[in-house]
């Protein structure tokens, strides 16, 4: 397995000073001043994890994924390039912005930009949060997990699985197809769902504490921000969180107490019941949708069948004790 995790995100974005509200103020991320109107916030002991680059349009500019060396890159690079994938090597200049020793970048089956580094810098100052938090789970886990919406699962399925080395955590088939990828212990670091739309549904940051997204859910129910879905926990992942609504129109899901998961050993499955236990309403449709109505009914028999995840555990204390020594 070539690629370890989830590096950083970069948005496109005209809503710059929206986004230094959201993600430092609410989000509780560090922001950076870079040239232009760029802006970067930390979240850890990493130069950035998050980007936001001006542009006319709102949405996904890149995903950047970490491997651990010079000859993990070359090797993923010669890869690509056997299956007819056009790479490329990225000058000096923007490995400096990104804060990396070195990249690539090339293009997924939609024309969703990727980039693939090694070396990250890491910050002489220690992370502050632009609001009081506990802090980010990070690590070796990366910075959390992205999802994308797709039009063609079917095709993008043997690129990220076959050509990237994602490996298949769980899938579901309906009403949609989603599929969700592990890289280390963090239950999925990628996720594509079928919607047969393109971009960026949403990226996922995990506290260090519930407290901590309990406050931030008060914030955005006070109306600081907009909520997209209620407090909830997923089924698969066991992740306590709701999601917001971004300054560029996706969302990002604030979670805490997600499930680690050994991959050496972890076996795909189908999943059969709804994408969440309890809550997770979907606020930002109408209440009438069918999409809503569906998925309450889902949460209803998850109730009824007494369905539970259990309650998060230390299930390995060596991954642990590195996440928090990161």
């Amino acid at each position: 397995m070539v690629l370890q995790s989830l590096g950083y995100i970069g948005v496109q974005s005209a809503k710059g000073s929206d986004w230094d509200d959201f993600a430092a103020g609410l989000l509780g991320m560090q922001k950076f001043d870079k040239a232009g109107s760029s802006r970067a916030f930390r979240m850890d002991d990493r130069k950035q994890r998050l980007i936001v680059n001006g542009g006319r349009e709102e949405g996904l500019a890149f995903m950047g994924w970490e491997v651990e060396s010079a000859n993990d890159l070359d090797a993923l690079a010669s890869r690509l390039e056997d299956a007819n994938v056009p790479v490329t090597l990225e000058a000096a200049q923007l490995a400096d912005e990104r804060h990396v020793l070195q990249l690539i970048s090339f293009s997924d089956p939609e024309g969703n930009r990727i980039e693939v580094f090694h070396g990250p810098e890491i910050a002489a100052d220690p992370f502050v949060p632009g609001r009081p938090i506990s802090g980010f789970k990070t690590g070796s886990l990366g910075m959390g997990h992205a999802v994308l919406h797709v039009r063609d699962v079917d095709r993008l399925l043997p690129f990220y699985r076959d050509l990237l080395g994602f490996k298949v955590t769980d899938y579901g088939l309906q009403p949609v197809k989603l599929y969700f990828f592990h890289l280390n212990g963090r239950h999925h670091s990628f996720a594509m769902v079928g919607s047969g739309r393109s971009g960026m549904h949403h990226f996922m940051v995990e506290l260090l504490s519930l407290d901590d997204v309990g406050q931030g859910y008060d914030r955005f129910v006070g109306g600081e921000g907009e909520l997209a879905y209620t407090l909830g926990r997923h089924s698969n992942d066991y992740m306590t969180s709701f999601y917001a609504t971004t300054p560029s129109g996706f969302f990002v899901e604030y979670g805490w107490g997600a499930r680690l998961i050994d991959p050496t050993t972890w076996q795909p499955h189908e999943t059969f019941d709804g994408p969440s236990f309890w809550g997770h309403d979907r606020v930002h449709l109408p209440p009438d949708s069918e999409v809503r109505g569906r998925l309450a009914g889902m949460r209803d028999d998850a109730a009824a069948r007494g369905l539970r995840a259990p309650d998060p555990v230390t299930n390995c204390a060596w991954l642990d004790s590195i996440i928090h020594r990161e």
